[in-house]
């Protein structure tokens, strides 16, 4: 149940972000009222999931969900520049996400 808290809290982490950008420099009601309530949704699953999840797993798989997420949306919703070198970097993101879940040893 763990990886499933985590994961819904990388997916909250790069809602939150998305609104962050939308909101303006927390300017616009709406989208700051979601990235705040997003935000505290992503760090109280993160939190639950670390009750038996190492740190640094936790952590890591966290923040580089959210990373590569806000990454695909930037490109795909926001039209930002996916260049070869930006590519390379998500999937060096990706390849470290996957090797810190296959050494966990938590559940």
């Amino acid at each position: 149940m763990a990886w499933i808290y985590l994961a819904l809290a990388g997916f909250l982490e790069i809602v939150w972000a998305f609104f962050m950008k939308k909101s303006d420099g927390f300017t616009l009601l709406v989208p700051s009222a979601i990235t705040i309530i997003t935000m505290i949704a992503s760090f109280a699953l993160l939190s639950i999931s670390m009750k038996s999840l190492p740190l640094g797993t936790a952590y890591t798989i966290w923040t580089g969900i959210g990373a590569v997420g806000a990454f695909a949306v930037g490109i795909v919703v926001l039209g930002e520049a996916a260049t070869l070198m930006r590519l390379a970097a998500g999937a060096l993101i990706v390849s470290g996400i996957v090797l810190m879940k296959l050494s966990s040893t938590g559940t």
